[in-house]
């Protein structure tokens, strides 16, 4: 796949997607001091050319869903169809097929343990070549692909400006209205659909969405994402890693890793090991040294288990194209 060569500009405009996907392009073009012309126009390109896309994303963590992530093993000839399956449920993000493409990594979020076990036990694609399945709760949250520093292009002052206000500090979940489920799977696909757009679907008006889509973001219940193709900027390898680390440095090591540029996701979990985060380099050679000399001198971890990605089958939103 081709790179895309980004410039000043573009690394700016990537870094307030980033920010805040829904930010008006004006409020861009303000913050990167260039004609909003040009912010549409790049943003046209990237767009068009598969480098990123905005997507509206659900956090089940307000409505009450606990979040999961799966590894499943499967033969060579079943795991792309496998994962592909995965893709299509409306439970599922962040699908890669791993090492080799014989393992599948996989995030989902169920409400009760009731629904985890109908997942793990009948909902999955039922055939023999599946040959392991694993799943485990993430428990405790250091480092999102929405922070990642390795899009940050922006000084603080110009960030600041485009930083959307954090969602209320409410724990008590938000019941769902008719409509909503419309208006997520729109979002899916585009987190910068037009309110006319979102309407439409919805059988709303633009009041009605624009007053919808701010409460579900205020509560915390609609989040935007950017959905960068990082292979397009030159980030080659992307490995995830597995690791038991000692309970005692669970803490120190999450938040050491969360601290690094390399990494995108750093969540504690249960399971066999505890820890689990999502490393991109632009090469082998960057993976080997950040692992020699960022996480080697990190003695509270027991072991270590590398799986690079071989394809990424979905991310936050609807499945992406092949």
């Amino acid at each position: 796949m081709n790179t895309v060569t980004l410039d000043e500009i573009d690394r700016g405009l990537v870094h307030a997607l980033q920010i805040d996907g829904r930010a008006p392009l004006r409020t861009i073009a303000e913050v990167l001091e260039v004609s909003e012309n040009t912010v549409a126009r790049r943003y046209r390109r990237l767009r068009s050319t598969g480098t990123l896309r905005v997507t509206g994303a659900v956090n089940g963590a307000r409505l009450g869903y606990v979040a999961w992530t799966m590894r499943l093993v499967a033969t060579p000839d079943a795991a792309s169809s496998i994962a592909n399956a995965l893709a299509a449920r409306d439970d599922t993000s962040w699908i890669y097929l791993l090492s080799g493409g014989t393992e599948i990594c996989c995030n989902t979020q169920v409400r009760t343990a009731a629904d985890r076990d109908d997942l793990l036990l009948r909902k999955l694609p039922r055939t023999a070549r599946v040959t392991s399945v694993s799943a485990h709760e993430l428990v405790h949250t250091f480092a999102l692909p929405g922070g990642w520093a390795g899009l940050h292009a922006l000084p603080e002052e110009k960030a600041a400006r485009l930083r959307p206000p954090p969602p209320a500090d409410d724990d008590a979940p938000l019941e769902l209205e008719p409509g909503d489920q419309a208006l997520f799977d729109l979002l899916a696909v585009d987190g910068r659909a037009t309110y006319t757009e979102l309407a439409a679907r919805t059988g709303w008006s633009d009041a009605t969405v624009k007053r919808r889509m701010a409460a579900l973001r205020h509560h915390g219940v609609l989040t935007y994402h950017l959905d960068v193709r990082l292979e397009q900027l030159g980030f080659a390898s992307q490995t995830r890693l597995w690791m038991a680390v000692s309970p005692s440095g669970l803490e120190e090591v999450g938040h050491a890793l969360a601290s690094h540029p390399e990494t995108s996701f750093v969540v504690a979990t249960t399971g066999a090991t505890n820890l689990t985060a999502m490393i991109n380099c632009r090469s082998g050679g960057d993976l080997y040294r950040y692992l020699t000399r960022r996480v080697a001198p990190l003695t509270a971890i027991r072991t270590l288990e590398t799986a690079p990605v071989i394809r990424t089958v979905k991310r936050t939103g609807s499945p992406l194209p092949r």
